[in-house]
């Protein structure tokens, strides 16, 4: 997707990444590029961090994406399902090449039964366009279906009994990268209790399909910690570049 200079340089201010306009190219030739304060990271080189075996994923082997929605909607599997107001299947593009995983609804994503909405669906809309994708160009889902009350970290078993659908969810888009938002959904995938700090900026697998998982921190968190918004955006930059090379 291409994307001119101007409109790059809003989405990076939405962000928070302050950008300077380059005067001089090499050799004195004039130059109008874009580009952000920080020098352009050197990506480490690619780990092929290996995932214990996943969740069975036979449960739902098969199905289409009509009737995976479809049991996601009646899943009484573990207690959630008492509590929610609707679940929250997923949005976005079937043939995404990039899939987006966060750990569970909020209060807003229950409502609405739709992921990632309000302002932390707005930050990460603004994520995705800063490296030239539209909200539309990917696919957006979460390890539960279901809102865990009060926001609640989900539990071990939660995530274990819903993991199923998300698997599913892969096999039938088959993307290129997963990029996991905030620890919990990271730790839940990866099966790890290592702090996301250092599960950042490498390339872990997932899965049968060995699928290349890149974590970064949620857009809530950004919210909060606005401070580390240059982080995710070396974050998606090292994901760019990991999806290239698949």
């Amino acid at each position: 997707m291409f994307m001119n200079n101007a409109l790059r340089k809003d989405y990076l201010q939405a962000l928070g990444i302050d950008t300077w306009v380059a005067r001089h190219r090499r050799g004195g030739e004039a130059s109008g590029a874009v580009a952000t304060q920080v020098a352009p990271a050197v990506s480490p080189p690619v780990t092929l961090a290996q995932v214990p075996a996943p969740v069975d994923g036979a449960r739902e082997g098969g199905l289409g994406w009509p009737e995976l929605q479809a049991r996601v909607a009646a899943c009484t599997r573990c207690a959630l399902h008492t509590t929610r107001t609707q679940t929250v299947f997923g949005v976005g593009s079937q043939r995404a090449e990039w899939l987006i995983v966060g750990e569970a609804p909020g209060a807003e994503e229950d409502a609405r039964g739709e992921p990632f909405v309000g302002r932390a669906g707005q930050l990460l809309n603004s994520m995705l366009r800063a490296v030239g994708l539209a909200r539309e160009q990917v696919y957006i889902a979460n390890v539960l279906k279901c809102r865990p009350p009060g926001n609640r970290d989900p539990s071990g078993s939660e995530a274990a009994e819903c993991l199923p659908y998300l698997e599913q969810q892969i096999a039938l888009l088959k993307p290129k990268i997963m990029l996991t938002v905030g620890r919990i959904a990271a730790q839940n995938l990866l099966r790890s209790d290592v702090p996301l700090g250092r599960l950042r900026q490498q390339v872990h697998r997932f899965g049968i399909s060995q699928l290349p998982l890149v974590a970064t921190y949620h857009p809530a968190y950004l919210l909060r910690t606005p401070a580390d918004k240059r982080k995710a955006w070396e974050d998606l930059k090292f994901a760019r570049e990991v999806c290239a090379r698949v």
